[in-house]
């Protein structure tokens, strides 16, 4: 199984959108894929229709046990999708409330990487959505992947929002056997606004060892596929945002790995 967490310590970015598109073209292609959803608001789990303020099961009952997650409970938390080839871990409002009560338990950090053992035999990919503080949450999403993304809306805050981001990972490869590898991908780009064009070479001056050297386009059909509960490829296969996405999910597999979701 390949692990990515897509996170950002800014909302707004793009992240949500990301996951989902990235799973779901690694889905059209046939893979098995997870998508897990530890950000508090739901915004993933609502993308599928389920809501996130009503379900009585979600991700929050993976950190119940002191940092022991309970063999089986990770596949009965699954639900299904709109893309039959994309099970979801599901968020829910309860999630909000671990930080509050992690000081008193020991190995919370390592929940979803233990979670993800259990299903380890079952997908391919596992692609994490995290939220935008960081927290317990975002620790297990960074511990447990195997390769980060870092969606940066082109506009100059957005650009703060990710040196917080680039610092926090800094802090986590400290404690890491080998330092975690990140993709930044500017999102939102609109070539009509000095701000898009001049967000756009800033990153490429500050970050050019690990800045995607394309980009997201603002896509009026990323939107239309959320209010479907739609994956973008399985809303409009050939959008600017989905060859867009494409695009980026080939430099992430790699030359040799890609040939095979081409």
């Amino acid at each position: 199984m390949r692990v990515w967490a897509v996170a950002n310590q800014k909302g707004g970015v793009g992240k949500t959108t990301t996951t989902i598109a990235l799973a779901g073209l690694l889905a059209d292609a046939g893979k098995r894929v997870v998508v897990i959803d530890l950000d508090p608001h739901g915004s993933m789990t609502s993308y599928f229709g389920h809501d996130p303020d009503v379900l009585e099961r979600s991700c929050y009952d993976l950190f119940l046990n002191n940092g022991l997650v309970p063999e089986g409970l990770p596949e009965q938390l699954l639900l299904h999708t709109s893309h039959e080839r994309i099970s979801l871990l599901p968020s829910s409002t309860a999630l909000a409330t671990l930080e509050r009560q992690s000081p008193g338990q020991n190995g919370l950090g390592l929940v979803i990487a233990k979670t993800l053992a259990q299903l380890w035999q079952h997908f391919d990919h596992a692609l994490i959505d995290s939220p935008p503080l960081l927290g317990v949450l975002m620790v297990n999403a960074l511990a447990a992947s195997q390769q980060l993304v870092i969606p940066v809306q082109t506009e100059f805050l957005a650009v703060k929002g990710l040196e917080r981001m680039v610092s926090t990972l800094r802090m986590i490869n400290r404690s890491r056997k080998q330092a975690l590898p990140y993709t930044i991908v500017p999102t939102l780009f609109d070539r009509r606004t000095q701000a898009s064009l001049g967000t756009l070479r800033a990153l490429r001056d500050a970050y050019p060892e690990h800045l995607w050297p394309a980009y997201i386009p603002v896509d009026t059909r990323l939107r239309d596929a959320s209010r479907a509960g739609l994956t973008p490829s399985q809303f409009d296969a050939k959008s600017r945002g989905v060859l867009a996405y494409r695009a980026l999910l080939k430099h992430l597999l790699g030359p040799v790995t890609a040939t095979q979701v081409a």
